[in-house]
Order: structure tokens, then C-alpha cells, then sequence
């Protein structure tokens, strides 16, 4: 089976994006035909900063590859390095129904959250269909978010067959729940976009102070709590072993759950976490060269897989003659 997902570089990658999406991914390059990307293009809707946009792109590699993405057992590339993907926006754009885009959520989220209204962003849920379909993936792991855009690109896929013969693979989503529950600072989902984030290798004062910032209501030490309503107990079941969860839960409940020590101990727990990794990706970013290599290689990889994709759809519309 063929998994393809991307993430963008518009900023530092968090605990959200790991829990929801990298670690995932990571998983699947034991079982399955793996492919994921740098989406960078996506990621010029909202940054408009070259060097931010350049830096992010490393800085995304290495978080992957620290975090265990072996490239020698999957197809690991930056989104631009492969231009076969902006003929296949184009060509999906001139059967993509304007009613089709216009309901996409996204877009009006994502302006109600100050993001300048633009084209690209308007059009961000074709370019997203053209990365899946360009390179035939079976399954697409996305949060329930993402879910919509999905189901765009099943929709371009379902009507360019319909029209042209049978031509793209139509993707199947793979809902991971995980990406749903990951909290933010706020109680929010953990985004980028709303400020509300703890970034994977953020360390010493900078991370305590992001943890000694997660919201929690007023209520006394004493009095009884619940816990699947606190989203700093949500954050730290993702560190915590079993046993001492349950002790957690248990004060909760039961009235003794100190929020100011519960943040301590996932601050512990997240440093401890990710020490290993933090180490690993302060070695690949001292060597942009080899992080360069890396992409340079899996491009390669994946402009394979694209062109045989895009000669046939070029063949299928009558670009060839």
C-alpha cells in the first residue's frame, strides 16, 4: 500500500504535529510503501519571509530524520523540488467546480484566524489533490481537519476519470483521532496558526515557560477534578507511563491534583522524551549539506514516481499530440 502525507514548514514542528502526524508516518516505513513530504508551496500562503521559508525547510527535514524517518526506506523530498506537481494543479483546476472550493472550511478558518485572503490560499485544496493523485496514493493520513481536502481530491480524482479514462488512484483517508486531541496552551487543538503550541525540541526555560502557560480552570487543590476535561492531563498522557497516570487520574478525582507540580513533572517527562532526538537534529542541522543530499536524492525518487503520473495525464487530456 502506497501512504503518502506532508507537512508544511511555516514554522517550529510541535508535539501535535508529532503525535498526529510524524509519528504515524514513521511507523509506516516497517509495512508500507512510504512517501513524505516538505510542503513548502502550501506553506508560502502564509509565510512571505524567504529566509524564514529556506531555514523551515531544513529545519522540517531534520526534525523528521532525528526522529527516526529513515530516507533509505521511503521517499523523503521538499514539495517544490518536484515542479510535475504545478502542471497537475493547473490541469485539476480546470475541472475543479468553484461551488466545490468555496465550501472548503479551511479557507474561511483560516482568514477568520488574519490570514490574507489570497488565491493561493483559495486554492490550496487543489494543489493538495495534485501531491496525493500525482503520485497514486492509496492512503492518506489526515485529522479530521484535513478531512475536507481529502475529499476534494477524491471528488478531482472520481470526475478526471470520469472524463479522461481511468487515470488517477482514488485515495482513501486514513482519520487519525490523534490529531484531534493533542491541546494546545488554550484547550484548542495544539496550532501553529493559533499561536498555542509546544515545539518538539524546544528545551530549558523556553519550554518550561510555554508548559507553566497551559490554561487550567480555578479549581482548588482539594476538590475534586476531571481529568478528560483538563487539557493538561490530555498532554500528559502522551508521556506519562500507565501506573503513574493512573495515580495522576486518581488525584483528580479523588481531590489532590496540584496543577503547578502536574507541570513540572511533564516538563520532566517531555525533556526526557525527546533528549535523544534533540541531539540528533543539532547534528543534521551542523551539516546542511548532508540534509540538502538527503532531499536532493528523494526528489529524485519522487520525480520518478511524478513524471510516469503527469505523461500519462499530458497523454489523457491532449497536452501530447
Amino acid at each position: 500500500m502506497k501512504i503518502l502525507s506532508g507537512i508544511q514548514p511555516s514554522g517550529q514542528l510541535h508535539i501535535g504535529n508529532y503525535f498526529g502526524m510524524m509519528q504515524t508516518m514513521i511507523s509506516h516505513m516497517e509495512t508500507s510503501d512510504l512517501y513524505v513530504f516538505i510542503v513548502d508551496l502550501h506553506a508560502m500562503t502564509s509565510v512571505h519571509d524567504r529566509d524564514r521559508l529556506a531555514a523551515g525547510t531544513l529545519e522540517a527535514a531534520a526534525d523528521f530524520l532525528a526522529l527516526g524517518l529513515d530516507p533509505e526506506r521511503c521517499t523523503f523530498w521538499v514539495q517544490s523540488d518536484v515542479p510535475e506537481v504545478c502542471e497537475l494543479t493547473w490541469i485539476l483546476s480546470t475541472i475543479s467546480p468553484m461551488g466545490l472550493i468555496e465550501r472548503c472550511h479551511s479557507y474561511k478558518d483560516k482568514i477568520a484566524n488574519g490570514l490574507e485572503p489570497s488565491h493561493g490560499l483559495f486554492s490550496y485544496p487543489v494543489l493538495m489533490a495534485a501531491d496525493i493523485l500525482l503520485y497514486q496514493a492509496d492512503q492518506v493520513p489526515v485529522g479530521q481537519d484535513q478531512k475536507q481536502h481529502l475529499e476534494v481530491a477524491r471528488d478531482l480524482a472520481q470526475k478526471f476519470n470520469h472524463f479522461f479514462g481511468e487515470t488517477f488512484v482514488v485515495p482513501e483517508p486514513a482519520i487519525n483521532k490523534a490529531m484531534a486531541t493533542v491541546p494546545g496552551l488554550d484547550g484548542r487543538k495544539m496550532s501553529k496558526s493559533y499561536g498555542n503550541t509546544i515545539p518538539i525540541f524546544l528545551e530549558g526555560k523556553a519550554l518550561k515557560k510555554r508548559i507553566m502557560a497551559i490554561e487550567t480552570d480555578a479549581t482548588p487543590v482539594e476538590a475534586p477534578k476531571d481529568p478528560d476535561k483538563c487539557n493538561l492531563y490530555a498532554l500528559l498522557k502522551l508521556f506519562a507511563e500507565p501506573g503513574r497516570l493512573q495515580e495522576v487520574r486518581d488525584l483528580y478525582l479523588n481531590g489532590g491534583a496540584a496543577y503547578g507540580y502536574i507541570k513540572l513533572e511533564l516538563f520532566d517527562l517531555l525533556s526526557d522524551y525527546f533528549a535523544g532526538a534533540r541531539k540528533k537534529k543539532a547534528e543534521y542541522l551542523a551539516d546542511p549539506a548532508l540534509l540538502r543530499e538527503i532531499l536532493k536524492n528523494g526528489a529524485e525518487k519522487a520525480r520518478a514516481k511524478a513524471m510516469v503520473t503527469l505523461d500519462l495525464v499530458r497523454q489523457r487530456v491532449g497536452l501530447k499530440y
